[in-house]
């Protein structure tokens, strides 16, 4: 008996057909509409707020600061070099560090629900910031969350190496515990010293908020991203290896437990340079690299470079979002991505039924 395919053709096999792998955009394609995005997205944000810019205005005072043009109006010049310039530039640059940092996170614990956060980073940096936020030395709060997060990292690796080797279930669960007694920690710090203000900007930082950027900020994570996030993008083919399990990475000559503790150790570097001058932002790293995998597939060499700008864009537009929405107040920027990211998770869970995800 002749199978029919549903439009009626003879003989065709229909699993075949479904089986057929879906034509995606050339990464060449995906790369250069990215980057013509994040630019257009860059320029047209730092023109909105209370004093209303035009991109050529923007233009002139980029340009003045790169010796392309004279003078400009020192007013122009302070709200768009000295207030908005570092914070859209901050902006994209933690939000391209944390969809590169969750799309590793998720490919080496073989989980689909691992973001960067999930070694305990952002409660070890949160310990850290809210320890110099409550005695005042904000000054030190960069360097003060980025200790905090490598402590949590050699914590939770520590914790993990104690019963063997460093296995994805292992490496979830010492997190888990040392996030735990991390947020423990900074919740008897804000109960037993906090006062007054600091209670205020204590809560905005541990939500996620780009109201300090500097050009300093710029500085750590734009750096972090540059050096980690390069890294990463050249090995990786070895994380593909991984999406089949360890014994099929030793199969191809990957040497597991070294190349998982490398990588882990690079995550929380380039995490914990995105937490100390942002604070906690969720959503970023969990949603976009699934949500970016819809175009261009499993494979990291393509996953990686399109979800760190599709990351840069999409926080470029949720901070200012935060900053104008309810203006002169500000939100914290993690209100935004959480609002944000919630129905697009139920969509994306909706959508993987039968996948990874089931």
């Amino acid at each position: 008996m002749r199978r029919t395919t549903r439009t009626g053709t003879p003989g065709a096999d229909l699993r075949g057909d479904e089986r057929r792998p879906p034509r995606r955009p050339p990464l060449a394609a995906l790369v250069v509409g990215g980057l013509l995005l994040l630019v257009l997205s860059l320029l047209v944000t730092v023109t909105i707020g209370p004093a209303a810019l035009g991109v050529g205005q923007v233009a002139r005072v980029v340009g003045h600061h790169l010796g392309l043009v004279g003078d400009v109006p020192a007013l122009h010049d302070a709200i768009v070099w000295d207030l908005r310039a570092p914070r859209v530039l901050t902006a994209a640059a933690v939000g391209a560090g944390l969809a590169t940092a969750g799309a590793v996170m998720q490919s080496l614990t073989r989980n689909p629900l691992a973001d960067p956060y999930l070694l305990g980073l952002s409660s070890g940096a949160s310990l850290g910031a809210v320890a110099v936020l409550v005695v005042g030395v904000s000054l030190l709060l960069p360097v003060a969350a980025f200790a905090g997060a490598v402590a949590a990292l050699v914590a939770t690796l520590t914790l993990a190496r104690t019963a063997g080797s460093v296995t994805p279930t292992r490496a979830v669960l010492a997190g888990l515990a040392v996030s735990q007694l991390a947020a423990a920690g900074t919740s008897f710090v804000i109960f037993w010293t906090a006062t007054g203000d600091s209670y205020r900007e204590i809560l905005s930082w541990l939500l996620g908020s780009l109201a300090g950027a500097t050009w300093p900020s710029v500085a750590i994570a734009g750096s972090a991203l540059l050096v980690v996030g390069s890294v990463l993008l050249v090995v990786g083919g070895r994380l593909d290896a991984f999406a089949f399990g360890d014994t099929a990475a030793a199969a191809l000559g990957i040497d597991v437990d070294r190349t998982r503790w490398t990588l882990m150790t690079l995550v929380a570097l380039l995490t914990g340079a995105m937490v100390a001058v942002s604070g906690a932002i969720g959503f970023v790293g969990l949603i976009l690299p699934h949500a970016v995998s819809v175009l261009t597939g499993p494979t990291h060499r393509r996953l990686l470079p399109v979800a760190a700008l599709t990351g840069a864009t999409f926080l470029v537009w949720a901070d200012t979002l935060a900053r104008t929405v309810f203006a002169p107040r500000e939100l914290p920027v993690g209100i935004v991505t959480a609002m944000v990211g919630v129905p697009v998770f139920a969509v994306l869970l909706r959508r993987g039924r039968g996948t990874a995800w089931s």
